[in-house]
């Protein structure tokens, strides 16, 4: 065998292994998007981190230089965390203005004026420093 039949079978089986880590490194960038836009540091943590090893796999198709699998990789997770950081804000900014709604409309419907109920006082007692035993003190 000489070293460009090697090569050529080598690349038979590293390009689709690359393929395949991309592949995998897409769907972790989606989970990781998905827990940015749910607000899920942890989720998030464990899709980014099984990223990694995916686009490393990814990286296998360079040896028949084959460049798009690391780059699709790459790109999945930037364009993946960007978006789900814009969608979180924009969420997060209709959640605010929402509230903020509710808020004015329950200030504009409360009556203006409001009492009080009245508090019954007791009458106050005279402490005299002795403490109760649970049994009531002999009378003499």
């Amino acid at each position: 065998m000489t070293t460009l039949t090697v090569a050529n079978a080598l690349a038979a089986i590293l390009v689709p292994l690359g393929i395949a880590g991309a592949a995998m490194a897409a769907v972790c960038a989606i989970v990781a998007g998905i827990a940015v836009v749910r607000g899920s540091a942890e989720l998030c943590a464990g899709g980014v981190a099984v990223w990694i090893p995916s686009a490393l796999l990814s990286s296998a198709a360079l040896f028949a230089h084959q460049w798009l699998p690391l780059l699709a990789a790459g790109a999945a997770l930037a364009v993946v965390l960007v978006l789900g950081g814009a969608v979180r804000a924009i969420v997060n900014a209709a959640r605010h203005r929402a509230s903020a709604a509710v808020s004015e409309r329950a200030v504009s419907n409360a009556p203006a004026t409001m009492t009080r109920p009245a508090i019954a006082t007791a009458a106050p007692t005279a402490s005299t420093g002795a403490i109760a035993l649970g049994r009531p003190a002999a009378a003499s």
